[in-house]
């Protein structure tokens, strides 16, 4: 089976983890900024204040894309670079940026998929409470106003936040993640209504102020679960273990996609975290919940689930020697069959793989080659799956593989490369890897050259 005609294959980056230029031309500061600048925050004490230079090198980026022959691109913009305050004065150099790359997408007939958040929230709103500020969803929609005021007119395709769970549970409890703190349930429980609320004002906003008709989701950094075999107890058993609070606690899918895409948060949640919850106003769940296109997942891996002799759910250890990452992933390609066919069966939108990858050790071989073979056959175990989720009726959109290249990724710095393309960080020179090659091979076969 083929990839329908329809069906989009791209690569994703984000704007911290590859613009650099975290100086330049007026930009206010990030929170990931001031992260860097701790003292053992990020392993080296790498930082994210010139990355891969995209911000300068753009133009050359875009054209590896076109020679990669992506049919789409998923990047995000620096809230920060365009408004450096977080709201009020608009940076015009910033938006001109975003202008640019807009334009050498089209260029080249790819298309732009813009996310609006992927975590460098401006240290301005940091210092006036950030998230735990309630006025921070207002926040996000001024910011959102902007950027869909300038681009919407050759932007249609709109992602409002990236992996909302990550950001808050990293940053904002395990202390691992910019802004680095550890606050309790009841300010974490805060800020995921908060950020719920900024993904619904946000929304609203495209839908209003879009110069053409858009398509709109968000992307989620998915709690995948596989059953142990095809029997449809293990099936049943690894739906139900994905989608409940108390296996997953508030890393669960549910919480923070059943408000979205449901209008209310779980029963079993609220059973769990009810006492710890903020007060939610009578609209809230109204402006959260606005309609979407699509939902983005972001998939790597997963655990297997079924069930015992006493009929529980369980997940199932990885065995000894299973295959895994140089970051030390476990490598499950079942997860892009199953994660997609649970979430659509659930909520009954269309998917779009949002993020997909793995960490290789890559490195410039004698031939000035990169031979990353074990991200080929990655990849090609991935896709294979997705195909067959697609076959089985899910409504699967398109696919982004993460990323596009190695990058700064985040508390880890550079010491873990996702790239089809390698990048030599002390001169920022672009090497394709033998996977971008293959890749392309894929879309130009609409999957035909998947094994």
């Amino acid at each position: 089976m083929l990839f329908p005609k329809e069906f989009v294959f791209g690569a994703a980056a984000a704007s911290y983890q590859i613009e650099g230029a975290a100086y330049e031309d007026q930009k206010g500061l990030s929170v990931w900024d001031m992260f860097c600048k701790r003292q053992g925050a990020v392993k080296g004490n790498h930082t994210g204040d010139v990355a891969c230079d995209h911000y300068g090198r753009f133009a050359e980026d875009c054209l590896m894309m076109r020679e990669m022959g992506l049919e789409a691109y998923r990047f995000s913009i620096s809230w920060p670079r365009v408004l450096p305050d977080g709201t009020g004065t608009i940076n015009n150099k910033g938006l001109d940026f975003y202008d640019r790359l807009v334009d050498e997408l089209l260029k080249y007939n790819i298309k732009p998929y813009a996310t609006l958040f992927h975590w460098d929230y401006p240290y301005e709103l940091h210092k006036k409470g950030g998230w735990l500020n309630p006025e921070s969803p207002d926040w996000f929609s001024e910011y959102t106003k902007v950027v869909v005021e300038r681009l919407s007119d050759r932007v249609k395709d709109w992602f409002t936040l990236n992996e909302p769970m990550t950001f808050v549970n990293l940053g904002y409890e395990l202390g691992m993640h910019a802004p680095g703190l550890e606050l309790d349930t009841y300010e974490r429980l805060a800020i995921t209504h908060n950020t719920l609320l900024a993904h619904g004002k946000s929304v609203e906003t495209i839908r209003s102020y879009s110069k053409q008709p858009a398509n709109i989701g968000f992307a989620m950094g998915t709690t995948i679960k596989y059953p142990s075999s095809g029997a449809a107890e293990d099936i049943n058993a690894a739906r139900e273990y994905m989608f409940d609070m108390k296996c997953n606690g508030i890393w669960a899918n549910t919480w923070w996609m059943d408000p979205i895409l449901l209008g209310s948060y779980p029963e079993d949640g609220i059973e769990l975290l009810g006492k710890y919850m903020p007060k939610i106003k009578q609209e809230d769940m109204k402006i959260i919940s606005k309609p979407l296109d699509f939902l983005g997942l972001n998939i790597y891996n997963g655990g297997e689930v079924g069930r015992d002799k006493n009929g529980c759910n369980v997940e199932i250890p990885p065995r000894c020697g299973f295959p895994q990452t140089a970051n030390t992933w476990t490598v499950t390609p079942e997860v892009i069959y199953w994660g997609p066919r649970f979430c659509y069966e659930r909520y009954k939108i269309p998917i779009i793989v949002a993020e997909n990858g793995m960490a290789g050790l890559d490195w410039i071989c004698l031939d000035n080659k990169v031979h990353d073979y074990q991200r080929i056959d990655f990849i090609n175990r991935y896709i294979k799956e997705l195909k067959r989720a697609i076959n089985d009726g899910v409504d699967v959109k398109g696919y982004f593989h993460w990323s596009l290249m190695d990058n700064f990724e985040w508390s880890e710095g550079y010491n873990h490369r996702f790239g089809l393309v390698h990048v030599d960080y002390a001169t920022q020179k672009r090497t394709i890897k033998d996977s971008g090659i293959w890749y392309k091979k894929v879309i130009e076969s609409r999957g035909d050259a998947v094994e």
